[in-house]
């Protein structure tokens, strides 16, 4: 008995029946011979982990756009902290947490640089719009690996594809892909309050007070009480025969609530407007530039530029940008440079 057999065997003894066992994957699109030591997921892991995609998520945006401090979140630590706080409750549940993990690390691979705005840039530009979860499936698919992607199984793009929203889970097809959609909520309305405040642009006296008496008024708090919440909520169904699992009715609503204060106020508020707009204009100089000038572009979008169209090619580009390279590309591309005689 090999190490990933043992594995197996050991998720047969700990993790509920309703969980997706490594042994029983749907598998890939392309099969493979299975790895002695790894189980899929966690095969699925280490290869979105070790993409040139994912280390690109540590200087993409959050929320606040070029923050020089150390604190605040970057698209990478966002990824971290979901992938945190769903495996806590995958295993609050007894879920599989190998699952979990390669699910929350993949699902913001495809977001844009600059945030949400650079998505309302390319979902102008696309006739049939752009969607990050979309673009994230399109990543470990087709884009990575030199365009062969990185054959990942049908559970984890099957949670990457629906992670995102506060909407239905009909298309989920495990339980641990719950739990990541879910959590990435939790994660990013957590933690951009936090930011807010260190950047001065909301005081805990702004959150509404019914919302405060549900969560309480720190990180640890609010998180405390989702993750609770949630793991006691989908115990009690589970253990009752229902196969669903979710927040309390009460939880639920005061964080939908919560969701609608930060989109409100901070999200797509007044206050980051103008740099925002900033945001949007260099995306937008960069898109018609590359549609002007194609053959600048790396290889990989070229080709896809001639297969898929002009538009798919130039989208995928920008789209796996930094805000770094962004801005250094701009910079190089429409700044003048000083000539000393």
């Amino acid at each position: 008995m090999n190490v990933r057999e043992k594995i197996q065997n050991f998720e047969s003894l700990t993790l509920i029946k309703e969980a997706a066992f490594s042994k029983n994957s749907i598998g890939r699109k392309i099969r493979e011979e299975d790895d002695d030591i790894r189980t899929c997921y966690m095969l699925d892991r280490d290869r979105i982990i070790q993409s040139k995609s994912f280390r690109r998520l540590k200087h993409k945006t959050q929320v606040y756009i070029k923050t020089f401090g150390d604190h605040y979140r970057t698209r990478l630590t966002h990824t971290l902290e979901v992938s945190q706080v769903a495996r806590n409750i995958g295993a609050g549940i007894g879920l599989n947490e190998n699952l979990i993990e390669a699910i929350a690390l993949g699902h913001d691979l495809g977001h844009v640089a600059f945030a949400h705005n650079g998505e309302e840039v390319l979902n102008e530009y696309l006739e049939d719009g752009f969607r990050h979860n979309e673009q994230s499936v399109r990543v470990v698919t087709k884009l990575e690996n030199n365009g062969q992607g990185l054959n990942l199984t049908e559970e984890v793009i099957n949670g990457i594809l629906n992670h995102s929203g506060l909407g239905s889970v009909k298309d989920i097809i495990t339980l641990e892909g719950i739990v990541v959609k879910f959590s990435d909520k939790m994660a990013y309305l957590n933690h951009d309050i936090d930011d807010s405040i260190r950047a001065g642009l909301l005081s805990k006296e702004e959150i509404p007070r019914e919302i405060v008496k549900v969560f309480g008024d720190t990180s640890n708090e609010r998180l405390n009480v989702l993750i609770k919440d949630f793991i006691k909520k989908s115990n009690d169904n589970l253990n009752n025969g229902v196969k669903e699992i979710g927040l309390s009715p009460e939880i639920s609503e005061a964080m939908t609530e919560l969701r609608q204060f930060m989109f409100k106020n901070i999200y797509l508020g007044d206050t980051l407007k103008v740099e925002r707009n900033k945001a949007k204009f260099v995306l937008n100089q960069l898109i018609k530039h590359f549609e002007e000038n194609p053959y600048e572009m790396p290889d990989i979008y070229v080709s896809i530029a001639k297969n898929e169209g002009l538009k798919r090619g130039v989208a995928d580009y920008v789209a796996g940008m930094s805000d770094d390279y962004c801005l250094s590309l701009f910079n190089k591309i429409f700044i003048p440079k000083f000539v000393i005689d």
